[in-house]
């Protein structure tokens, strides 16, 4: 009888140093990586089977028992996940446990405007492209926003998704963290900014956005084309006109282009333009609606980022003699 529990004992090791020597051995792939996704609902037998047809070498019959006996099987959570060679079967189920996805990011960048976005958005790894046939008004529709111009409403910033997400859904999470920007700064606008509207706000950060070089002129442009808007003169601002361009716009403006009308020239117009030209980051946000106290009326850049800034026409053609013509 003693000999029998000692081999039961001794078999009761052999098997558990054996379970542990599989359990944290790693597994073998098909290729370099293995790409699984788990969606809701998935049963512990149809994801030790998935485990298998995404490249992993691996019996699902044990890796279902694994699951199965670890007690941690109903806390696997649904999602995408990037498996490679260091992974074991102990790994494995930690991974899916703690919901440890494979993200993706992508960078929206401060001053892009909605085409440069897209094209961002087309070329991201692993993002469903499901806007590709769309127009911006159609795209503005699915997200619930209709009527509203999809320029410069998505806040500059970067963006983790789990492989397989959709560039809608990137979407969502950008325009509303533009509506959260928007109205934290709008609620700290100052007396000398003179903008009706956080729509306005968002338009005129967007202008302070393309013509910032250096960060810290932003209160200042802000304060001129601020000033300009109380007193019914035109922004004359070439990044509008750029804009009002579209693809025809080569590198160079010439005259003829300043004279041309758009509903984006603020040579020809006066007041904002219809929509924002770009999408502005916190920065140019907050420079919209608190604009530095200041009569400047006129800018013009040094060349070297930075800008000098009049508060009279005389003034500012010296500045454009010395810094632009080198008089």
């Amino acid at each position: 009888m003693r000999l029998v529990k000692i081999f039961v004992v001794a078999l009761v090791l052999a098997f558990g140093a054996t379970a542990y020597y599989w359990l944290s051995q790693p597994l073998e792939f098909a290729g370099e990586v293995a790409d699984l996704s788990i969606e809701p609902g998935t049963s512990v037998k149809d994801i030790a089977q998935q485990v298998r047809q995404a490249g992993v070498q691996i019996n699902p019959e044990w890796l279902y028992w694994w699951f199965r006996l670890s007690g941690k099987s109903r806390l696997i959570k649904a999602g995408s996940y990037e498996l490679d060679h260091s992974t074991t079967p102990l790994s494995l189920l930690n991974k899916l446990v703690r919901g440890d996805e494979s993200f993706r990011a992508i960078t929206i960048v401060e001053g892009w405007n909605f085409r440069q976005l897209r094209e961002a958005l087309r070329k991201a790894d692993q993002l469903k492209p499901t806007t590709l046939s769309m127009s911006p008004d159609d795209i503005m529709q699915a997200l619930g926003r209709a009527g509203t111009s999809a320029e410069g409403h998505f806040f500059p910033d970067t963006y983790n998704y789990a492989k397989g997400s959709t560039d809608l859904a990137v979407l969502a999470r950008a325009a509303k963290a533009m509506d959260k920007k928007l109205d934290q700064a709008w609620a700290t606008r100052n007396s000398a900014a003179c903008l009706q509207s956080p729509e306005q706000a968002l338009i005129l950060a967007s202008i302070v956005e393309k013509e910032t070089g250096r960060p810290s002129d932003r209160p200042m442009i802000s304060a001129v084309f601020n000033n300009r808007l109380r007193l019914g003169m035109r922004l004359q601002t070439d990044p509008t006109v750029i804009y009002g361009m579209g693809e025809s716009y080569v590198g160079s403006l010439h005259k003829m282009d300043l004279a041309t009308d758009t509903p984006w020239n603020t040579y020809t117009r006066v007041g904002l333009p219809p929509t924002p030209i770009a999408m502005p980051g916190k920065a140019a946000l907050l420079a919209a609606v608190q604009p530095a106290v200041s009569k400047a009326l006129y800018f013009v850049a040094r060349g070297d980022g930075t800008s000098v800034f009049s508060a009279t026409l005389e003034e500012h053609n010296r500045a454009v003699n010395k810094y632009q013509r080198g008089q």
